[in-house]
């Protein structure tokens, strides 16, 4: 049997002796009761407690797997003798008291040189009671959903994942669901998961709580954890979230091994994870309209300025017996709600950083960037097209205006950004929040280490920043070329150009986007390094010495 070394003895028979009577065991939980009750972090197997009996406090407690051997007890023991929890003082116990003869022995000969009367007793009154705290919290938990909607409303939010409504809708295009059912008349539907970082429906209760809630996000620069936490926590809405069984899994991947997450928040409730009986045939029935909405007009959706459309649909009534059997549900797009957030959105950006910092996280990963020519009348369609985001130029250059009328039309030099759908979804809406494009420019560099000559792309946005689109090195024919080309057509346009931003990069249309995979035009002008305060760059190297 191993012993406490005489250092460790005469370190605790420093600590003074209290009086009190400490009860000690180890009890097995559940993994569901250790994560519930102990934390995310804690170990599935035993939990070993120490309290203390006099004062009726705990001491220590710690998790610990099932194959470790008293050691472990001995272990917790001492960290409720030198390092208790909470604000209680380092001190030795007169007595300790354990239910296992085993353990006890155990202990009597580790403990022989600290003074500490070790006692058996076949009950532990306090740790009974602690534990049987635990197992009833955990049994008494309710179930997050009402088992007589459980099967029905995990088969409706399996179907919404499928439909993928996040790569046809923003957080902002804001679709109304009018139900007139269990005290609700309108849900007002935000698609998370654009960004593919988190997916999920919100459903608010009330349109104003929708409006409250992005204003307290976008009216700061930077929130603190609990203006956040006090914001999402005045939502009035119901919600739905998908998460991987697989933590490790990403969930842009994922197919069958979804989980997903209900709840309920309100601003005098909070957050709740349990849905009552007509929030969740509420949830069944909304999940149901949504799917047959998005089967219905999904092409129509992919147009990031959502038009007035709505359609009307009679879904069983999922509570049993009940009059009528089928609702009424009405699904529409809310498109001037949807202009307001994006407008707010503009309106409420962070101020400007320094015009001399580049920014080179505008361009989405897997975008191909093209420098080329788009026709007078190709230029004429875009400008006149219902289907895509148009920024018109204004002002319009002075050397540009009237060229339409007193010269014959010529080609605009375009840059376009092809990537996919989603993505370009988010990039217009991340240039539209920065005021929309002002200028395009290259702008000259150096590599003096490999002697190397190259040009940055750059595109101006209205509130100052300067974002880095491509690096284009004049040592390659086919950059050199294309900036050639530019330069050209910038001169025969008189400084018109465009930014163009297309979907269909990983289908047959890559390189040469389609009419339809068209969705946004911005017009602008070609600016000159001068123009904008740029001074050439030249890039550094740092040597680090080890």
């Amino acid at each position: 049997m191993q012993h406490l070394s005489p250092f460790t003895c005469r370190r605790l028979n420093r600590l003074p002796k209290l009086i009190s009577v400490w009860e000690g065991d180890r009890r097995h939980l559940s993994s569901e009761l250790t994560s519930a009750e102990l934390g995310e972090d804690s170990l599935q197997g035993d939990c070993i407690l120490w309290v203390d009996g006099t004062q009726g406090i705990v001491r220590a407690l710690s998790m610990v797997p099932d194959e470790t051997g008293h050691e472990s007890v001995v272990r917790t023991l001492l960290q409720a003798i030198e390092h208790p929890q909470g604000s209680v003082e380092p001190a030795r116990p007169r007595k300790i008291v354990v239910k296992d003869r085993e353990l006890q022995f155990f202990l009597r000969g580790a403990l022989q040189d600290l003074d500490i009367e070790v006692d058996y007793a076949a009950e532990l009154p306090l740790i009974d009671e602690i534990f049987d705290t635990l197992l009833q919290a955990g049994a008494s938990e309710r179930p997050s959903l009402p088992a007589a909607y459980q099967a029905d409303l995990l088969e409706k939010a399996k179907n919404i994942w499928q439909d993928e409504p996040w790569y046809l809708l923003s957080e902002q295009e804001i679709l109304a669901i009018e139900l007139n059912q269990w005290d609700i008349q309108t849900l007002y539907v935000s698609v998370l998961g654009m960004a593919d970082v988190e997916y999920g429906l919100l459903f608010y209760r009330e349109l104003e709580s929708l409006r409250q809630f992005r204003q307290a996000i976008l009216s700061k620069h930077e929130l603190s954890n609990k203006e956040i936490q006090q914001a999402f926590l005045s939502q009035d809405c119901l919600f739905i979230n998908y998460e991987a069984e697989d933590s490790n899994f990403d969930l842009a991947d994922a197919s069958d091994s979804i989980r997903c997450d209900f709840g309920s928040i309100h601003p005098l409730e909070g957050l709740r994870t349990q849905l009552a009986d007509e929030e969740a045939a509420t949830l069944i029935v909304a999940l149901e309209a949504l799917h047959r909405f998005l089967k219905k007009h999904g092409h129509q959706l992919e147009l990031l300025m959502l038009d007035p459309i709505e359609s009307q649909f009679r879904i069983q009534n999922p509570v049993k017996a009940a009059v009528p059997k089928t609702v009424a549900v009405k699904v529409s797009t809310l498109p001037d709600i949807t202009a307001e957030l994006m407008d707010e959105t503009e309106t409420m950006v962070s101020e400007p950083a320094a015009a001399s910092t580049i920014h080179d996280d505008l361009v989405p990963d897997g975008s191909l960037i093209l420098l080329t020519q788009l026709s007078a009348e190709m230029i004429d369609d875009l400008q006149q097209s219902p289907k895509l985001y148009h920024q018109p130029f204004s002002p319009a250059p002075p050397a540009a205006q009237g060229i339409q009328k007193k010269s014959k039309p010529v080609p605009w030099p375009m840059l376009i950004i092809q990537t996919t759908r989603p993505k370009a979804k988010t990039l217009i809406e991340q240039l539209r929040s920065l005021g929309g494009v002002e200028a395009l420019c290259f702008n000259p560099g150096s590599d003096p280490l490999n002697q190397k000559e190259f040009q940055l792309g750059l595109i101006k946005t209205q509130n100052g920043d300067l974002h880095l689109f491509h690096e284009y090195e004049m040592d390659n024919p086919t950059h050199a070329q294309a900036l050639e080309r530019w330069q050209t057509g910038q001169a025969k346009s008189q400084g018109r150009c465009g930014l163009l931003i297309a979907a269909g990069v990983s289908g047959a249309a890559r390189g040469a986007p389609r009419w339809q995979d068209m969705m946004a035009f911005f017009e602008t002008e070609a600016a000159t390094p001068e123009q904008l305060d740029l001074q050439p760059l030249m890039l550094y190297y740092t040597v680090g010495l080890e």
